[in-house]
């Protein structure tokens, strides 16, 4: 139930004469703490936090002083006490309050310096179960949640990014902050505390297996604001989660410009598409555009896979982004810089590589440091007018999947191993997706039309445009295999394929009309594998 306000006008200028400071991440507090008292401000302090600052000779009172109990349970209760919320919470222009304040003897509180546990390291640096739960922080969300609603006479600094801002007001104001510094200060505090039960509650789900939460929230860091969104007209801004998995928001950038939003969904879609291909096995090169890819290839070296990759399609590899399964070497790098990159992101980059990458100044380099896992499990989320679509992260991978041989010719080997090859790249493509494969490389990518048909031709007319530029007589699709990321309806999309010189095909099957499309390609003389498993992309 609503409580209803009794609408006192909150002053504009609060003077800062008590601070209460309990913080996890102690960077810069000693600093921030003699700053304080050197305006004269009395410090109150718990714990660690208490011991860094009165080491330094700073005059700190402990919070118990306020609250006439010691902390005990190791810490779990030190500032859950009415002396500190009571100091927090009061209403300083309430006769009721100030008379309650009187008579418990609370003291008030204008400043509170708190940050939290680190749920969230904890848990990306794999800790276990008690350990995570350990560090579920209880007293400090209470206090930064009560300073934030209080922001009419309370200021709250969640961030030690924060306190040359919190000191420089002090300063101009004559050791007082206003109200609308202090707004700012308590809209980030709620942001915080968001962001921290988001990233607990998102724990609790993964932990105990629940697929949907009857609740689900979602809260990031910002990283960066970006100069527009999608289009100049948009604004944009790139929010971490603190999920480990490496690519695009662990990576670390070598050199090279600001990433865009652009560069950033298209970076991530070439990372997730490289990884599928397993380093241990052979090198693989993606080269992406506008979230597709317009050529994959996997060869004995990175700069094999590159050439092969670059080969499906050049014309649009031109301003594309570059990713690697292996750790960038001198070879590749010398090709890759041979054609206009935004981006190249790989798992590492030896120190040659990145001297010939660093020649061109406006190429971004990203170091992920691995590969992310096509098998691991996970959550997408997709925003839609008034709700959010999540659902579990397409981990299928073909390699365990139960290929089923439906047509009378079964493919020969080398069909077959560019069949996976085809359909690891399809699960990429956007729908609908059509794929030409040969020897290890795509030589025809057809994505994101409203038919399947269409698809298919758009690939093979890319082949042979590919062909003519490279002076080749024939396109190489000829003699290719073909993946569709799901059933073909009809059978005139299988006979595109064929058309266009397809001998093998992969596709996951389920169609009402799978005898008619069987039979097509048993009467084209080419072999037909079943996946049972469809990979859209939207």
């Amino acid at each position: 139930m609503a409580v209803a306000s009794k609408k006192i006008a909150p002053p504009d200028l609060v003077a800062v004469r008590r601070a209460l400071i309990s913080v996890s991440d102690k960077s810069g507090v000693v600093e921030f703490a003699r700053a304080l008292s050197g305006l004269g401000i009395e410090l109150v302090s718990t714990g660690g936090t208490r011991t860094a600052i009165a080491a330094a000779g700073i005059a700190v009172r402990d919070v118990s002083d306020l609250t006439g109990f010691a902390e005990i349970m190791d810490g779990r209760v030190k500032t859950l006490h009415p002396g500190v919320h009571g100091g927090l919470l009061a209403v300083r222009d309430d006769p009721e309050h100030v008379r309650a304040m009187h008579d418990h003897r609370i003291e008030p509180i204008d400043l509170v310096v708190v940050n939290l546990y680190p749920f969230e390291a904890v848990r990306r640096g794999g800790g276990d179960y008690a350990s995570i739960v350990e560090n579920i922080d209880i007293g400090g969300p209470a206090m930064v949640r009560a300073s934030a609603k209080n922001h009419a006479y309370v200021a709250i600094v969640t961030d030690p990014d924060d306190y040359a801002a919190v000191l420089n007001a002090l300063e101009l104001n004559t050791g007082s902050l206003t109200l609308e510094f202090r707004k700012k200060l308590a809209a980030k505090a709620f942001a915080r505390t968001a962001a921290y039960d988001a990233a607990i509650s998102g724990w609790f789900a993964e932990a105990l297996d629940i697929e949907h939460p009857a609740s689900r929230a979602f809260g990031g860091r910002l990283d960066s604001i970006m100069r527009y969104g999608e289009n100049p007209h948009q604004s944009a801004g790139f929010y971490l989660t603190g999920d480990p998995r490496p690519g695009v928001a662990t990576a670390s950038q070598v050199q090279g410009k600001q990433l865009s939003y652009n560069n950033i969904n298209d970076t991530d879609a070439a990372f997730e598409l490289v990884a599928e291909f397993d380093p241990a096995t052979s090198a693989a090169v993606a080269i992406i555009k506008h979230a597709n890819p317009c050529g994959v290839g996997v060869g004995g070296s990175l700069a094999e896979a590159y050439g092969k990759a670059l080969a499906c399609d050049p014309v649009s590899a031109f301003g594309g982004i570059v990713a690697t399964n292996r750790p960038l070497d001198a070879d590749a790098a010398t090709e890759i810089v041979k054609t206009f990159t935004e981006v190249i992101i790989a798992p590492g980059a030896s120190a040659e590589a990145q001297a010939i990458v660093a020649a061109k100044k406006n190429l971004r380099l990203l170091l992920a440091g691995g590969l992310p896992d096509p098998r691991a499990a996970g959550t997408t989320v997709k925003s839609v007018s008034g709700g959010l679509l999540v659902q579990s992260r397409d981990n299928a991978v073909v390699d365990d999947l139960d290929l089923k041989v439906v047509s009378k010719r079964a493919p020969t080997e080398a069909e077959l191993s560019d069949l996976r090859f085809a359909f690891r790249v399809a699960k990429h493509v956007k729908s609908n997706a059509i794929v030409y494969v040969k020897d290890g490389a795509t030589v025809g990518i057809g994505a994101g039309q409203m038919s399947r048909v269409d698809s298919s031709r758009i690939a093979a007319r890319k082949a042979q445009d590919a062909a003519e530029a490279a002076g080749a007589a024939v396109p190489a699709t000829q003699g290719s295999v073909v993946a569709s990321d799901a059933f073909f309806p009809f059978a005139d999309g299988l006979l595109s394929a064929v058309e266009a010189g397809a001998t093998a095909v992969i596709q996951p099957g389920g169609s009402m009309r799978d005898d008619e499309v069987i039979a097509a390609a048993d009467a084209a003389g080419i072999a037909m594998v079943f996946t049972g498993t469809r990979h859209f992309r939207h």
